[in-house]
Formats: C-alpha cells, sequence, structure tokens
C-alpha cells in the first residue's frame, strides 16, 4: 500500500470584458475532493460557471462561463488527494492512435529524420523517452518570452530556448516520432517557481501512460492533473469565444502537505 499525499491547488483570474463573450475554462483538478469550488464574480452577482462534457477519458473538466461586460473574477480552490505512488493508466487504442499523429504545435512528421538519428537505438521506450527528455533539457534553455502562441516544436528545436509549453511540445513531438505515443498534461505543480499553470508530457512505456518533464522545475510525484490533450491548443487554462476580454490578473497556488519530494527524472512516475 502506498501512501497519500493532499495537495491544495487554486487560481485566481481577473478579466476586463468590452463587449459580452464566453470564456472556456480549464484550471479544475481532474480529480478533486468535495470542498472543490469555482466561482465567477462580476460587479452583480456570483455565479458558478457551467460544467461541459469532454471527450478524452482524462481530458479535464471544462466549464463555460458568459461574461457581460466589466470586470469578471474567476476564483477556483481545492484540495485533491493523490496516491504515492500513483498506478499508472492503461493506452486505450484511441488514445494511442491519437498520440501517434503530428498536431498544431507538435509537428512530428516533420522531425522524424532528425530523431531517428539521434534517438535510435536507445533499446526500451523508456529508454528512449529517457534520452529524448535529457536532451530536451540540456539544449533547451528556460526563457521566458522566447517563444508565442503561434510557436511550434521545430522552432523549438531550432531556437534552443523557450517555456515549459515548448519543452512539453518538444519532448511530444520527439516521442511521437519515434513511434511512442505522447500527449500534453497541463497541471498545478507545488514547488514551481514563480508559480503558474504548468505543461508535462505523458509518454507510453510498456503500454501505459508515465509523465516526463524536460524543464525538471518541479517533482513529477506531486503533481496535479488538471487537462490532458494532444498539444497546448487542446489544454489552453482560458479560451475566448467571441466578444473582445483581456486578462488583467492571473495568481496560482499549488502547495503539498509536508516537505516536497526529491525527483529522480530518470524513474517512471505515474500521473493520477
Amino acid at each position: 500500500m502506498g501512501d497519500e499525499t493532499a495537495v491544495t491547488v487554486g487560481c485566481e483570474l481577473t478579466y476586463e470584458v468590452a463587449t459580452t463573450t464566453t470564456i472556456a475554462l480549464q484550471v479544475t483538478a481532474y480529480r478533486q475532493g468535495p470542498d472543490a469550488r469555482l466561482t465567477a464574480t462580476t460587479a452583480a452577482d456570483e455565479s458558478v460557471p457551467e460544467e461541459v462534457a469532454d471527450s478524452w477519458a482524462a481530458g479535464g473538466r471544462h466549464h463555460l462561463l458568459a461574461a457581460p461586460p466589466g470586470r469578471i473574477t474567476v476564483r477556483y480552490q481545492a484540495t485533491v488527494t493523490r496516491p504515492t505512488p500513483a498506478a499508472p493508466a492503461p493506452v486505450s487504442a484511441w488514445e494511442r492512435m491519437v498520440s501517434l499523429r503530428p498536431s498544431r504545435y507538435c509537428p512530428s512528421d516533420r522531425l522524424g529524420g532528425f530523431a531517428a538519428a539521434r534517438f535510435a537505438g536507445h533499446g526500451d521506450d523508456a529508454d528512449t523517452v529517457r534520452a529524448i527528455c535529457s536532451y530536451v533539457h540540456d539544449h533547451t534553455t528556460y526563457t521566458a518570452g522566447a517563444s508565442g502562441p503561434s510557436t511550434d516544436a521545430a522552432q523549438t528545436l531550432l531556437s534552443g530556448a523557450g517555456v515549459c509549453r515548448d519543452y512539453a511540445h518538444l519532448t511530444v513531438t520527439l516521442c511521437r516520432a519515434m513511434d511512442i505515443p505522447a500527449r500534453v498534461v497541463a497541471v498545478y505543480a507545488p514547488g514551481l517557481s514563480p508559480m503558474d499553470f504548468h505543461l508535462v508530457t505523458e509518454a507510453a512505456v510498456d503500454d501505459h501512460w508515465y509523465v516526463w518533464d524536460a524543464t525538471r522545475l518541479a517533482p513529477r510525484s506531486s503533481l496535479v492533473r488538471i487537462a490532458t490533450g494532444r498539444d497546448a491548443a487542446d489544454v489552453a487554462f482560458a479560451t475566448t469565444v467571441g466578444g473582445a476580454v483581456d486578462l488583467t490578473g492571473m495568481s496560482v497556488l499549488a502547495v503539498t502537505e509536508g516537505e516536497l519530494p526529491v525527483d529522480d527524472p530518470e524513474k517512471l512516475v505515474a500521473l493520477h
């Protein structure tokens, strides 16, 4: 029997809405306790955004918020109990198919030759993923502002700089180019500094999902899943549909009970 760890997570997002819009949110933990609370506050009232279904088996909890003109503040907080170690989830046939395809930010079809030349001969899938994560970590410099909303993994490979989403996209792309199913996961990450939403990779080993993080900025065993998808386009914490709106403030909370664990980047770790 393993232990359980309690992680307190949350966020506060402030928007200035110029014209009525709908905001699609992915900020709630995929598995959350009964104390979880998500609210949207305007000058007139406080409401609970509507939860809508997701097509991924572990995709995320989507909420739609109808935002009238003016200031609106979204608040979320929950305590998540996470088994340690977590049991890896099996890779379904559908997940395998989707997680091997190129996607908007992960053009694995364009990096097949590079991946084969660099990572062939590493033995089993676990060793190949380890080699890919080490390469991305060693050859990419974490640089705020080095990438933008249109930057894909091929551009990150060439520039050698980026933020967590760029590390995750490049890791996913190289895994897919080596015929290893891979996807991204948005997470709350205790220990991350400065605190923010974080993006990591899940890659398949022996037909089960394991989490990988080439940034090595937070221990994987404390991560809390928010949303799962092909790339960042699927797991954005907020997307506006029509209207005009600006995000004017954001804070993120992720605190684990006790001391943060030490993360061995070579170890297989599953994400709850």
